[in-house]
Order: structure tokens, then C-alpha cells, then sequence
């Protein structure tokens, strides 16, 4: 299991990321349909799959169904996916009005 706080890169695009809070489901952490590696880690050339290549955004923290949550530190073309399931943006909480 990844820790928090585990600096990863892509394989098949500019992404990065830190793990904000591990899950067991990121053991399968892919993007662009490839697997994710540790930053500096020796990386295969892979083609990104279409089918997931819708890209995310910088600074923005992505989530599964598991509780896990990745920030990206570095955007790229690929999408966040556990195995074949794409990661959703994080919806962030409106604070109550002030009156």
C-alpha cells in the first residue's frame, strides 16, 4: 500500500501527483490507462490510451469510492483511474454563510 504523502509520476504523460490519503485500492493507481511509478523511478515506454486521455488539472485533489485522495502536483493528458475506473474531482465543501 502507497503511503501518504508518496511523490508519483506517469508513464505515458507530464501528470504528477502526492498521495494525500492512501487506500488500498491504489495499488492499481494508473494514468492514461498505464501504471504509476515512484517520481525518478526507471519508467517503460507506454502509449496513453485513448480511453483515457481526458487529462486533469494542476492543484486539484482527485478521490475513488475507497476513501483515497491524490493531489496533482503537475498536470498532464492522462486520466486518474484505479485499475479501469477514472478518479473524480473533489467537489469542495461550500462554507455556510456569514450573517
Amino acid at each position: 500500500m502507497l503511503k501518504n504523502g508518496t511523490r508519483l509520476t506517469s508513464q505515458v504523460c507530464d501528470t504528477q501527483v502526492i498521495v494525500v490519503k492512501s487506500a488500498d485500492s491504489l495499488d492499481d493507481l494508473r494514468c492514461g490507462g498505464a501504471p504509476m511509478v515512484a517520481l525518478g523511478a526507471e519508467s517503460a515506454t507506454a502509449e496513453i490510451d485513448p480511453a483515457f486521455a481526458e487529462g486533469n488539472l494542476m492543484g486539484k485533489r482527485y478521490v475513488d469510492d475507497g476513501g483515497a485522495e491524490i493531489l496533482v502536483t503537475k498536470a498532464g493528458t492522462g486520466t486518474l483511474a484505479v485499475g479501469a475506473i477514472p478518479l473524480h474531482l473533489k467537489v469542495a465543501t461550500p462554507l455556510p454563510a456569514s450573517d
